[in-house]
């Protein structure tokens, strides 16, 4: 599994002209996607990753300060562009075999304690972020 996770000062994931979830203060922005051969215990880890991660303010994690977290599927991580011009997307898993997992990441966030918030699997939708550093990491498991 891969999550490209930004520290925000605040954020947001639309769907149909909707507000599906939204954090109003500093956290984390989790793009989530997974392979085929991805597995439940790798879901778990990268919540686990998630929640410890210390790229908040002052070396803190969620864990430390209660942040919370954006969760978004994204199934573009695992986008290939490197012939051609258009990427592809065969190392992207299937829906029914991908919404589990990044279900379970969230499941397992929330029962460690985290507030996450999420976007709707498969859907179209619209990200707004503030990336406070700028800091960004990738996380593969």
């Amino acid at each position: 599994m891969r999550a490209v996770v930004q520290r925000v000062s605040h954020a947001s994931v639309t769907v149909d002209g909707e507000v599906v979830g939204r954090i109003t203060e500093p956290g984390l922005t989790a793009l989530v996607g997974a392979t085929h051969t991805d597995t439940e215990e790798q879901a778990r880890k990268v919540a686990r990753k998630l929640w410890t991660l210390r790229i908040l303010e002052d070396e803190n994690s969620c864990s430390d300060t209660g942040a919370p977290l954006l969760v978004i599927s994204q199934f573009t991580l695992y986008g290939d562009a490197r012939k051609g011009r258009r990427p592809t997307w065969q190392a992207a898993a299937p829906g029914p075999v991908a919404e589990p997992l990044v279900d379970i990441v969230v499941e397992e966030l929330r029962g460690l304690g985290a507030r996450v918030e999420t976007g709707v699997f498969g859907a179209r939708m619209s990200v707004a972020l503030t990336n406070e550093g700028p800091f960004t990491v990738l996380i593969e498991v």
